[in-house]
């Protein structure tokens, strides 16, 4: 996505007459004001945007589809380490607009449904969910980057456990594995 400022995605939007006019709608949206994506997060800074693009249209079979693309740069908790790591979330999603259940059961697998009233849709809600979506489910650092890679090589100097030099000794049950080879 181009770095160039944006105005601010409107909340809610005619979906069905933007497709109907092959529209796309670029913006940001504030960060802060999605409260179900700030609490899943570690951080949000003040300024923090998610960047959005969103085209309507319709497919050959005059189903109407929203696709789009989003880019966002939050801090999330590390679990390795429990300490903030920076991360940019980028997500491209397509999706059927349906208004109810019985038009979502009738998409194509490749399409995910967006459900929205007849004549509104909620873009930000909409943002929100694929943002969650591409939450990765155990952020790490990378590990040459991590603070707690000085702890992890105490455990694995070499990234192998070390073998004993010790012969193997000679197991006392072996006996019972060949009774039980034997059949009586």
């Amino acid at each position: 996505m181009s770095q160039a400022s944006h105005a601010e995605l409107p909340k809610s939007v005619d979906p069905y007459r933007l497709a109907e006019q092959n529209s796309t709608l670029e913006g940001e949206i504030p960060l802060g004001a999605l409260s179900r994506f700030r609490e899943a997060v570690l951080g949000v800074d003040e300024q923090a945007v998610c960047r959005v693009r969103l085209s309507f249209y319709q497919d050959a079979q005059r189903r109407r589809i929203v696709s789009g693309e989003l880019e966002a740069t939050v801090d999330l908790e590390c679990q390795r380490c429990m300490g903030a790591m920076q991360t940019v979330l980028n997500s491209e999603f397509t999706l059927g607009l349906v208004t109810s259940d019985e038009q979502a059961q009738n998409l194509p697998k490749e399409l995910e449904p967006f459900l929205t009233d007849d004549f509104s849709a909620d873009l930000w809600s909409l943002v929100e969910d694929e943002l969650l979506l591409v939450l990765p489910a155990f952020p790490l650092h990378e590990r040459a980057e991590c603070p707690a890679r000085e702890d992890l090589e105490a455990y694995e100097p070499d990234g192998e456990p070390e073998l004993p030099d010790e012969p193997q000794k000679e197991n006392p049950f072996s006996v019972l594995a060949d009774l039980k080879k034997t059949k009586h």
